[in-house]
């Protein structure tokens, strides 16, 4: 039991002087920054979402432009397919039914393509916006004297004073003065070489 007593006592005094000399971490200073806010307030910002909503304005009249003759044609092939009574359909209401395919499939195509589109054209909007903010982030954390930033969508309740919204805000104004709207074009996919034949 004595050598027990000994051996602990000689494992704290070991101990000790190698906890004593980990560093101690500071004490926190948080500051809490409203993301949204910034996104939707900055100058440029606003700018390019008002340019994507103008191109998923166009993508819905073109949708509507595609679709009103097409429903024409499909009701004008569904009346001439009920007056046959069962008949067989004869080749010139075969040639328009085939058409009349080939169109709406063109016109699914183009509205996906439109739609893929405006999907990379709002992450390549985000993808500006973060590459500017995190550094700016760092920035006014530096100038403010923080350790830590929260999103303030993660907090409960927080005093007004530890906010640095506005800062951010105003960075944001000046180090981003414009947004690209339109992404660059997707890399082309590298075409499968086909075997050669002997």
């Amino acid at each position: 039991m004595k050598k027990m007593l000994v051996s602990a006592a000689l494992a704290a005094t070991v101990l000790v002087p190698s906890a004593a000399a980990a560093q101690a971490l500071p004490a926190a200073v948080i500051a809490v920054v409203d993301v949204q806010t910034v996104t939707n307030d900055c100058n440029a910002c606003k700018i390019a979402a008002a340019a994507l909503r103008s191109q998923i304005t166009g993508l819905q009249n073109r949708e509507k432009a595609l679709a009103a003759p097409l429903e024409t044609e499909a009701k004008s092939l569904q009346a001439a397919a009920d007056a046959l009574n069962g008949k067989e359909p004869d080749a010139a209401l075969q040639a328009r039914a085939k058409a009349f395919q080939t169109k709406q499939q063109s016109a699914q195509t183009e509205l996906a393509r439109q739609q893929q589109q405006i999907a990379r054209n709002q992450q390549y909007v985000n993808k500006q916006i973060a590459d500017k903010l995190n550094p700016i982030f760092q920035q006014v954390m530096v100038r403010r004297g923080a350790n830590i930033l929260i999103e303030q969508g993660s907090t409960l309740a927080t005093a007004k004073t530890v906010d640095v919204t506005s800062d951010v805000l105003a960075a944001l104004n000046a180090a981003l003065p414009s947004i690209a709207t339109t992404a660059p074009a997707a890399p082309a996919q590298p075409k499968q070489e086909q075997p050669q034949g002997r």
